[in-house]
């Protein structure tokens, strides 16, 4: 056997450990991509025209979040509605619960407040885009 096999053998050794830390590291980030169970996947502001829900089930100086449609609606005042995506500007998972109006992402820890969109605690830098909504007909169509 020649000096040089054993070498050679290392080099291979080692460069199958780098792939195989790559393809970890690969699916450690994609733990924090927009696909998966966080319901992410899509568009964070609705395209079309989405039917929320009644107005009434967003008290007045409160908010309510519509997780399946991705959308947080807060009601500042009696009749008027301001809405936001619901999905988190750091990796795209959708908020999971409001409390004392901040939205909280589940991913990371970010958190919203729901009447602005400004971050209150990142990782997240970006607000919450804004999201034309009225009420017509005692229903809150977004969009």
């Amino acid at each position: 056997m020649s000096a040089s096999q054993p070498a050679a053998r290392r080099t291979v050794l080692k460069g199958a450990a780098a792939l195989a830390g790559a393809v970890g590291a690969g699916a450690a980030l994609s733990a924090c991509s927009t696909e998966g169970g966080s319901g992410a996947a899509g568009p964070a502001v609705p395209k079309e025209p989405v039917e929320l829900g009644a107005a009434a089930e967003v008290p007045v100086g409160g908010a309510k979040l519509f997780r399946e449609q991705k959308i947080v609606v807060s009601c500042p005042a009696e009749g008027q509605y301001k809405a936001f995506s619901a999905q988190c500007t750091h990796a795209g998972c959708v908020l999971d619960k409001i409390d004392k109006s901040e939205g909280n992402c589940p991913c990371h820890g970010s958190r919203f407040d729901v009447t602005t969109g400004k971050v209150l605690r990142g990782p997240a830098s970006d607000p919450l885009p804004s999201v034309p909504v009225k009420a017509e007909n005692g229903k809150l169509i977004a969009g």
